[in-house]
């Protein structure tokens, strides 16, 4: 399959400040962001965006205070990477105590993260995991009102900073879910799973009518299909669709991730995959059902493994980039030792890059990267192809930005 869907044409007309026409004029073509979204967990920016301003708890031990100059590097080598951050809004961690979100400092997060050209995600509004346990004390009524009322605060509050929202999250799971008494799986109960699908999607809309909307899951089955279906069927505007692709227990291979792809893509929507994990190390046993279920004291990363690493993301990313519905990959963890301490980063826990590092950011910022050479004809005008996204074009003394983001035919001018 050919990549070229990823490109964008465009004719210019390139003037100076009086609108004269810039004739046969040599002028380099830089890209400076791609319109697809690559992205990571961004969780290392909480911290990080406290440390610069000093919000910590005041009650918060020196020694437990994350080290600045080590976020700092961590920040940079995931900025060289990544343009889409995933930020934690896990009601149970975002609002521990009634009343109290957490807005000041993750709003302060989202804006950093905006002001260096990353496009933020909300992780997530509804979820029956890392629930807020003050709910509990309420009745299932009380619950549906206080959980409408959270996306809509939250939605409304970070309007223009994050517009990309995990909506819901693991609805296949959620009202089966035992593992523990929990407010979301009382209130999936009582309305079903589409009808609180329609409930909370309606109340993010309303909340924000230009956001992207994604349902989310784990559950690549035909169950995730068949609740997709319901939604779609009961009027939910679904933006994209997201799918978990946590492979501990062994890379799913090229095989499985196009049969994915065949299989969601009849609906038509973008496909975002949201959560991508591959193991440099030890792969998790076969028999373990519940990846939490998994809990060993120490899981390194190995030579081998990270070779292995490298190899699988790379032939995962390029099938991903190819089909024209996916139009986000995000990788959960940065750096290894984070979700259940796997080696599932692309840095090693001293911070230093491996292979897979190196080969993403090669890809993403090299091979489907452009910067080209090209000169106006007599009447100022040229022809502009590149990956698409945000661009600079400059003459060496003077720069305009401009986007690639679909061919047009429409000529457009450029003041330079």
């Amino acid at each position: 399959m050919s990549i070229e869907h990823r490109k964008a044409t465009k004719r210019v007309k390139v003037v100076n400040a009086a609108g004269t026409a810039m004739t046969n004029t040599k002028l380099t073509l830089r890209q400076t962001n791609h319109k697809f979204l690559f992205g990571c967990g961004a969780f290392d920016f909480l911290p990080y965006a406290m440390s610069l301003s000093g919000d910590f708890p005041a009650d918060m031990p020196e020694r437990f205070r994350p080290n600045p100059e080590q976020l700092r590097k961590k920040i940079e080598q995931w900025l060289a990477v990544y343009n889409y951050g995933t930020l934690p809004f896990y009601w149970g961690m975002f609002e521990r105590e009634e009343g109290k979100p957490n807005t000041a400092n993750m709003k302060k997060t989202a804006e950093l993260m905006r002001s260096r050209g990353v496009t933020v995600k909300g992780h997530p509004l509804c979820w029956h995991t890392v629930c807020a346990d003050w709910l509990m004390k309420y009745d299932n009524e009380t619950i549906m009102q206080k959980q409408l009322a959270r996306i809509t605060r939250d939605v409304t509050e970070f309007k223009g900073v994050i517009d990309f929202w995990d909506v819901i999250n693991e609805v296949v799971i959620m009202p089966i879910f035992d593992k523990y008494d929990n407010a979301i799986t009382r209130i999936c109960n009582d309305h079903g799973r589409v009808g609180l699908i329609r409930k909370v999607f309606a109340q993010a809309r309303e909340a924000n009518p230009d956001a992207t909307l994604l349902l989310h899951d784990f559950n690549t089955s035909i169950s995730y299909e068949i609740l997709v279906d319901g939604c779609l069927n009961a009027g939910v505007t679904i933006d994209a669709i997201g799918i978990q692709s946590h492979q501990h227990q062994g890379y799913w291979g090229a095989a499985k991730v196009e049969e994915v792809l065949r299989r969601f893509e009849h609906f038509g929507k973008p496909i975002h995959f949201t959560e991508n994990t591959l193991i440099s190390g030890d792969l998790m046993p076969a028999h373990i059902v519940d990846l939490n279920d998994w809990q060993v004291p120490d899981w390194p990363s190995t030579p081998e493994g990270e070779e292995r690493q490298r190899r699988e993301m790379e032939e995962m990313y390029r099938i991903l980039f190819e089909h024209p519905l996916v139009e986000a990959v995000t990788g959960w963890d940065f750096t290894d030792g984070a979700w259940l301490g796997a080696p599932s980063g692309v840095l090693r826990k001293d911070g230093s890059p491996k292979p897979s590092y190196e080969m993403l950011k090669d890809l993403i910022h090299n091979e489907w990267w452009t910067v080209s050479d090209v000169t106006t004809d007599e009447e100022g005008y040229v022809t502009l192809t590149g990956f698409k996204g945000d661009y600079e074009l400059t003459d060496g003394a003077l720069t305009a930005a401009l986007s690639l983001r679909e061919s047009s035919d429409v000529t457009e001018t450029i003041v330079l």
